[in-house]
């Protein structure tokens, strides 16, 4: 698409359409070899003599825009560096329209071809043009930095937005925003005694601001404001409701802060097609109550009806609605309303079939590998949980008639009945085995193998303590005779 008033022209493959010629480089202020096109460069004119001899020229990557006059005998064509007439020298920019396009937007600003007040360019900007402009391009975030400042110790209500310094150095154009006006007389006389230029200060609103940082909208293309549109509208809340748009003023609002310019492009359109809605139908009557009218679905020509005892919707024709309400006027109140069945023109959405490239892979290999390691871990586990650990086990003697060992019977492992097992030290501890100590006083009587009631049954040192006992007679002793009585002394 391309237009004279500023119409993106951008093919397929990301270039300019029709051999438009490409050359300078993006910046945040928007390119300018994206916002226009001139689609009637390649044409022929019966007439040479009546072209148009004045050129659009744009400065700071398109952010500013403006006409000079083509005295040469040149012809510039787009993409070209230049040099023109400025305030008390000269200024470098970059030839963005020729032709008879150049005229339909001097129509459309109000510009006379013809006006003397129009500037001239003076030549093709040489390569010491274009390292002047460089050198003075890179003054500029340093002078904003500290306008900034300036402006900040004086204590005004402004916001510096911009700084845009001539290509020869002698002019300085300062941008701010303000609410109110600002006495800036005396900030005009510090900046041009801190930076030894011209000072002139303009006056810009958000969007315009937004314009010139540039960036991208929600819609995901460039900024409106920062690639064609030049003329800002007023916006409100009621281009939303006429749209039937949630009031949602994030959703709503631009990078600038403001109402989104785009709710103004579709405004028209809606606007013709609700005529043929009626105005006085909020309200219908009939014979279950109350029906309110919840919103207008414009494509459709549908109106959407909600009970005042129900959340349910129900959607109306317009010449439903008009019949009903004219019967409401002669006090009629119909038993039903005669909704519309929607059905969603938006095809269903079926899941795309994905094919397994690999192959198929056979999960039997598998299925047995883990059940292999599972037995084998549950059979660790349980090796642990019978030998106290992966520890051997060592072989003991065997240590007489101990008190805090059970008695066996028949050289099997099993304790007698009624006798305690020997618990011993636990687990990951050994301890050292302790000779026949004999008739020690801390030691249980037994009678028939079993410790006498009322004296507490001798389980041995506890985990982690040393017991230290006093020496003991440790001479030999005779097994216990019969099933009970005391051991006889000897000596």
């Amino acid at each position: 698409m391309g237009c004279g008033s500023g119409g993106c022209g951008t093919s397929k493959d990301g270039g300019a359409p029709g051999g438009c010629q490409s050359h300078g480089s993006c910046a945040s202020g928007g390119c300018n070899r994206m916002n226009v096109h001139d689609w009637l460069a390649n044409l022929p004119f019966s007439d040479p003599e009546s072209n148009c001899r004045v050129v659009e020229i744009s400065f700071n990557n398109g952010s500013r825009k403006d006409y000079f006059k083509n005295t040469t005998l040149h012809y510039f064509e787009k993409g070209e560096m230049v040099a023109v007439e400025g305030v008390s020298g000269f200024d470098v920019g970059m030839v963005n329209l020729t032709g008879e396009l150049v005229r339909l937007q001097l129509k459309k600003n109000n510009i006379d071809e013809k006006s003397p007040d129009i500037k001239k360019i003076l030549r093709r900007a040489s390569e010491t043009d274009l390292a002047k402009m460089q050198e003075t391009k890179a003054r500029e975030a340093k002078v904003l930095i500290r306008s900034r400042a300036m402006a900040r110790q004086l204590k005004l209500d402004l916001k510096m937005a911009e700084v845009e310094i001539q290509a020869d150095g002698r002019k300085a154009t300062f941008f701010y925003i303000a609410d109110d006006r600002v006495d800036f007389r005396e900030l005009i006389k510090l900046y041009a005694g801190e930076f030894k230029v011209k000072v002139e200060m303009r006056q810009i609103g958000a969007r315009q601001e937004a314009g010139k940082v540039g960036g991208i909208g929600s819609c995901g293309r460039e900024l409106c404001c920062s690639t064609w549109l030049t003329d800002f509208k007023s916006v409100n809340t009621n281009a939303a409701r006429y749209q039937n748009l949630s009031i949602n003023q994030t959703k709503l609002s631009g990078q600038c802060g403001r109402l989104k310019c785009c709710l103004n492009y579709e405004l028209d359109t809606y606007l013709d097609a609700l005529q043929f809605f009626p105005t006085d139908c909020d309200m219908l009557e009939v014979a279950k109550g109350r029906a309110f009218l919840v919103k207008k679905d414009i494509f459709r020509n549908l109106m959407w009806y909600t009970m005042a005892d129900s959340n349910k919707q129900y959607p109306l024709t317009i010449e439903t609605v008009k019949k009903i309400k004219a019967q409401n006027r002669e006090g009629i109140k119909p038993e039903e309303m005669e909704t519309v069945e929607v059905v969603s023109g938006k095809p269903k959405e079926i899941e795309p079939e994905y094919a397994d490239i690999v192959g198929q892979i056979s999960l039997k290999s598998l299925e047995k590998t883990t059940r292999k390691r599972r037995d084998k871990e549950r059979a660790q586990q349980q090796n642990q949980q019978r030998g106290g650990g992966n520890r051997p086990q060592q072989q003991q003697p065997n240590r007489g008639n101990q008190p805090d060992q059970p008695r066996r019977e028949g050289g099997q492992g099993q304790p007698r009945q009624g006798q305690p097992q020997n618990r011993g030290g636990q687990q990951g501890q050994g301890r050292p085995q302790q000779p026949n100590r004999g008739n020690q006083p801390d030691q249980q009587r037994r009678e028939g193998g079993q410790p006498r009631q009322g004296q507490p049954q001798n389980r041995g040192p506890q985990q982690g303590q040393n017991r230290q006992r006093p020496p003991q007679n440790r001479g030999p002793q005779r097994p216990p005779q019969g099933g009970g009585g005391e051991p006889k002394k000897e000596g």
